[in-house]
Order: structure tokens, then sequence, then C-alpha cells
């Protein structure tokens, strides 16, 4: 069951050639965050594996969501005055997220440090963080809350904000993948000190504090989602264009061909569309009716997605056109807008995100064994395999 092989031939002996290539221009990595995690990074015994630092770090990240969730399924608990979350609930979020931000700030310096470097690590970090986009998101709707008429915001928006994020994280791998050089996103930090502060403000004088106008009737959460969007649209994605438009005038772009350079961003575009189609066209408005759910399936969607994207980047291999999910995806989404699910909608969605999810996992696994044996390392261990 577990020994599913994922990854071609091909792309084993890609992984042998691959070298690590990123460049930091962030001012608030390179000259704040940089010297903390140098500091951080003393303490970690040299007897543990980098991927033992990712995958704690993701781990804490899934604890905060199922906590939060916990207390607020549906987005509206922090909605009433006082909210319905306790205070430590807050605290405890900020304390995970910033070990999460720096347990993947130091794996790398610390495969460095232990002279454990791998295509491996990075694809084990990587794919852990197309994952953890989007469950950092999540759980920062519930310090916004659910549209109720006076503050908060909509569910439409809540999709739209999560589809940006994952777009960001989308072309920083697009990116890479025909420039070879990954341009670590600025963005990174700077939502990761705005995630850790917006927990803290919220444990520190509740949720209240979200449902204040700011100036002219605005609210602090409009002025995050102004300017997440302003962000992506204005600074990004730009910054993505002229990098690869650079590599082009300098003759060092991996793919030749408009068609492969351009080949990665069709499954998660067509994923998009199907997902959008959906929320508009549903007979029983489904993200309205389970918001948390629908996300979710949302961003492990995405995270598989892409994670055949970072693979395919570092083998130098190209990735398939049509991602095998959007089959499934596309008959369910017929069968909701068609009407031919009915009430039950609700439920076979839930069917759907058990599935993805499970699928995901096995993917996951699968691929990391595979690497870990074609590599003749251990994922957890910094010990070297017996060959067989």
């Amino acid at each position: 069951m577990w020994r599913w092989q994922y990854v071609s031939s091909r792309q084993l002996d890609g992984f042998r050639q691959y070298k690590y290539n990123a460049v930091d221009t962030s001012p608030l990595s390179v000259y704040i965050m940089q010297p903390i995690w140098n500091k951080i990074i003393k303490i970690v015994p040299l007897w543990v594996a980098p991927n033992v630092l990712t995958f704690s770090g993701f781990v804490m990240i899934l604890v905060n969501y199922f906590l939060i969730s916990s207390y607020d399924w549906d987005y509206t608990a922090s909605g009433t005055s006082p909210g319905l979350v306790p205070t430590w609930v807050w605290l405890f979020s900020a304390f995970t997220t910033f070990c999460a931000y720096a347990l993947d700030s130091i794996d790398g310096k610390h495969a460095r440090r232990t002279q454990s470097s791998t295509p491996l690590g990075e694809l084990f970090d990587h794919g852990l963080d197309s994952w953890a986009t989007s469950i950092f998101v999540l759980s920062f709707f519930s310090v916004c809350s659910r549209d109720n008429g006076k503050s908060g915001i909509s569910v439409y928006t809540m999709y739209i904000y999560l589809s940006i994020v994952l777009f960001n994280f989308m072309c920083s791998h697009w990116e890479k993948y025909n420039t070879g050089v990954l341009f670590l996103p600025w963005g990174y930090d700077i939502s990761q000190v705005v995630l850790i502060a917006a927990y803290l403000v919220t444990g520190s004088v509740g949720v209240e504090v979200w449902h204040k106008p700011l100036v002219f009737g605005f609210y602090i959460t409009d002025a995050l989602v102004i300017l997440l969007v302003g962000f992506s649209l204005f600074l990004s994605f730009p910054q993505t264009l002229y990098n690869i438009y650079r590599a082009h005038l300098k003759k060092t772009l991996k793919n030749n061909s408009l068609y492969e350079g351009l080949l990665p961003l069709v499954s998660p575009l067509l994923l998009f569309m199907l997902l959008t189609v959906w929320v508009a066209l549903s007979p029983v408005d489904i993200l309205a009716k389970q918001p948390r759910l629908f996300l979710w399936m949302v961003g492990v969607a995405f995270s598989n997605v892409i994670c055949k994207v970072i693979i395919c980047q570092m083998s130098s291999t190209q990735p398939e056109l049509f991602h095998w999910f959007l089959f499934p995806l596309a008959l369910v989404v017929y069968a909701a807008i068609s009407g031919l699910l009915g009430w039950m909608e609700e439920a076979v969605l839930a069917v759907f995100t058990v599935l993805v999810t499970a699928a995901h996992v096995h993917y996951g696994v699968c691929v990391g064994r595979q690497l870990s044996e074609h590599l003749n390392i251990y994922i957890f261990s910094l010990k070297k395999r017996v060959q067989e």
C-alpha cells in the first residue's frame, strides 16, 4: 500500500543531479529574522535530522488548526463580544505559529550545519509548505470571523483570500521551474509576523479589536485583505514575471518553448476554475454551508497539484498537462451544479474531502519512501541506509 511508485525513473535520475539555488532579498528576513534564526539554530542538537524540525513545525500548525476548529468550526465564534474562543487558545496559536516559523527557517541551516542537505529534504520542506500555506490562512480566518452583518469577512472573501495566497505560492515555484532559482517571496516573513501579532493582540485585548472600524468605516480585516491583494497583484506577481524575463534576456531559461514554460500553470488554474464554478453555482450554496470543509479541500487539492510541479522542477522534467484530481473533481462539480446531488451535496463534499486528504497523505508518504530509498538515506535520521 505504501510502496506505490509515484516518481518515475527519469525523475529519480533528475534528483541525483539537482542543486539548490535560492535568493533571499527580503529586508525583514535578511536584517531581522536571519540573525534570530542563527542564534536559535545553535541550541539544536547535531544528532537531530533536519526533516524532524520540518515535520515538527508542520505538526504544530496542524495541532493549532484543529484546536481552533474545535472551538470555531463555522467561523462564527469570534463574531460575538466577547468571543467564544478562550484567550489561551489565541496565545497558544501565537506560540505554535512562531515555533513553526522558526523550525521552517532553521531546517535548511541545520541541514548545512550537519552536512546532510539532500533533494529529499528540500522536497519535504516545500511539499509541507504547500499544505501549511492554506492551513495558516484557514486558522487566521477564525480571528477575522465570518460576516455577521456588522463586521467580519464573507466566506466568499475567504475563498478569494485563500486563492490569492495559494496563487502566490504557485508563482514562486513556477518561477523556479523556469529560471532554476527560487526567489524567496517577501510575503512569507511578513505574513508570519502579522499572524503572530494578530494572535497576540487577540489574546491580549479580545476579538473586539477586529470589530471596530479604523477609518472611513473600514475594519482592520478589510485593510489586511486590501494589502494582500495589492501586495500580490502589484509586487509579487510582477516580480515573478520580471525575474523570468531577465532569465530570458540572459538566455538562462530552463525551458525553451512557451508551452513548456506555461505547462505547470494549467492544472492549478483548471483546479481553481472548477472550484470557483462549484462555489458560484452550487444549488445549496456549499461554501456558505460548509466553509471550513470546502476551504480545507481547496488547500489539500492545491498542495497535491503543486507538489507534482515541485518534483518536476527539481528533477528537470515536464509536469503532466492534467492532474488526475481534476477528473473526479469535475464529476463532483457537474453532479452538484446540475442538481443531481440534491440534499446530498454536503455529504458528498465531506466524503470527497476525506478521499482527497487520504490520497494526498498517501502520495506524500510514498514519495518520501521512494526518494529515501533511491538516495540511500532515512527521512527522519542522519544514519545511512544499509544497502540490501
